[in-house]
């Protein structure tokens, strides 16, 4: 039995810095897809110049992203756009597809970690990262608004196929890796690829580091064999399977497999928030120093673990990578970009991509478990510990967006003057204190709000964000 079997909830079309997203054959049909495809090649020809500009289509594995993917063709041809089709790949292969064919765009059929009834449309800039908030903010306006440069000519250029999408993005990791102490460490590794687009690639991955690989949940069919966002309650067979295969370390990719969480050797879950965290420290560990971006919603794990070396600092941006990769493309002076990512296991390696990379977070934690030498949970356990606990509410149980922004204006009022606390507004209000803090937002992919807290203890994290959600007017959150 999958987890495909429940009805979807109603939701309407979510529209953010992350595209567009919505329930297939409700919110999102192939006419949404057309016309979202053409406001986006319209407002690709308008920023480029170019009467016909190139763009790179890829889809993860849903069942829907084929007619999804038919439709977006449909609509770049109809503004002029010519298209590179990449056929099934993950998001960041085609940010590394942007790069080879110098195109001036992208489009990924995806709907990320959300279940299978769910896809969308995620755009990619010509840098190969998804477009800041302000040209986000373009792209919405032109599909509300209709705004559809239509092109003058009759003509309709077939799109071209690609499909070395895997094997160049492969290659652009090992570039960047010193395999020959993977290789001979010949590490025992349980990947599951959640029947997403992230398993070819995965998998090949792993064979030239030499793993010895079981893959659970690698065909590409889009029918997932558990509920796809990789959080500990999903992947406790994975769990069981590394410990009882005597593994290295458990992997497990989301659908579009931009993000990667992990089982240490006795399979424990460490969970996402410690994918970048690891990523970072073999980073660190080789080059000493340098600017690591977060999200405010990231664990403050990371930024122990830069307080351990000399030249390492991190910033923190609003959540979605478009801005984390704003952070690493515009440093503060004499800091080179090191790494970047999000708490939900992203990582951006800029020398692999500008985009959330599951291939570049495996290799450098296999990088770094070939050098240090020790078990992956030695390395866990000596790193910076807090709990982190995770809430969401239902957008339209509350009232809808304005009663988010009331809520959200309550919080800051309650604590803009309190020496004790520091509140950071970049996205919703994030509010530390010296022994944990609460970030309250509203998603940008699903109709919820969203809101987090971390502490040293799971009871302190529970006693702030109980606290911070009578303040903003929300429900109480469990215990």
């Amino acid at each position: 039995m999958t987890c495909d079997d429940t009805q979807p909830a109603p939701a309407p079309l979510m529209l953010s810095v992350s595209g567009v997203r919505g329930i297939v054959g409700q919110s999102i049909t192939p006419a949404v897809a057309r016309e979202f495809a053409a406001a986006f090649g319209s407002h690709v020809r308008a920023f480029s110049g170019k009467d016909e500009p190139l763009l790179c289509l890829g889809r993860d594995s849903r069942p829907s992203g084929q007619s999804l993917a038919t439709a977006a063709l449909h609509g770049l041809a109809a503004v002029g756009c010519r298209v590179i089709d990449l056929g099934v790949v993950m998001t960041p292969t085609v940010g590394v597809m942007i790069a080879k064919h110098h195109a001036d765009a992208g489009i990924v059929i995806t709907a990320s970690h959300n279940p299978t009834p769910w896809n969308g449309l995620k755009c990619l800039s010509a840098d190969g990262v998804a477009p800041p908030a302000h040209e986000a903010a373009r792209i919405i306006r032109r599909f509300n608004d209709r705004d559809i440069a239509y092109a003058q000519t009759s003509r309709t250029p077939a799109p071209r196929r690609d499909r070395t999408g895997n094997e160049l993005h492969v290659a652009r990791v090992l570039a960047h890796v010193d395999r020959r102490p993977i290789r001979a460490a010949g590490f025992r590794v349980v990947l599951d690829s959640i029947n997403g687009a992230g398993g070819t690639a995965g998998r090949m991955l792993l064979d030239e580091l030499g793993c010895e690989t079981a893959h659970i949940n690698a065909e590409p069919t889009g029918v997932f064999a558990h509920a796809p966002e990789p959080i500990e309650e999903n992947l406790r067979d994975l769990a069981a399977m590394t410990a009882s295969a005597g593994a290295a370390c458990g992997l497990a990719q989301d659908p579009d497999a931009d993000r990667l969480a992990i089982i240490d050797e006795t399979g424990r879950y460490i969970g996402e928030e410690y994918t970048l965290v690891l990523a970072a420290k073999r980073l660190l560990d080789l080059h000493g120093g340098g600017l690591i971006a977060a999200n405010l919603s990231t664990s403050r794990m990371i930024d122990d673990l830069a307080a351990r070396y000399d030249g390492a600092h991190v910033t923190r941006t609003p959540v979605g990578e478009a801005n984390v990769v704003a952070a690493m493309k515009n440093p503060p002076p004499s800091r080179l970009p090191l790494v970047g990512g999000e708490g939900n296991g992203g990582v951006i390696w800029p020398q692999v991509c500008w985009v959330r990379d599951s291939l570049s977070a495996i290799a450098l934690l296999l990088s770094l478990l070939a050098h240090d030498r020790r078990p992956l949970s030695a390395i866990v356990d000596e790193l910076p510990r807090y709990c982190m606990i995770k809430h969401r509410v239902d957008l339209h149980a509350l009232g809808g967006r304005q009663a988010v922004r009331q809520g959200i204006a309550n919080v800051i009022a309650a604590f803009r003057d309190a020496s004790h606390a520091t509140v950071n507004t970049a996205d919703g209000v994030r509010v530390d204190w010296t022994d944990g803090w609460v970030h309250l937002r509203p998603s940008n992919t699903e109709p919820i709000v969203r809101l987090i807290a971390e502490a040293l203890t799971r009871e302190q994290a529970c006693e702030l964000m109980a606290r911070i959600a009578s303040i903003a007017g929300l429900p109480r959150p469990p215990a």
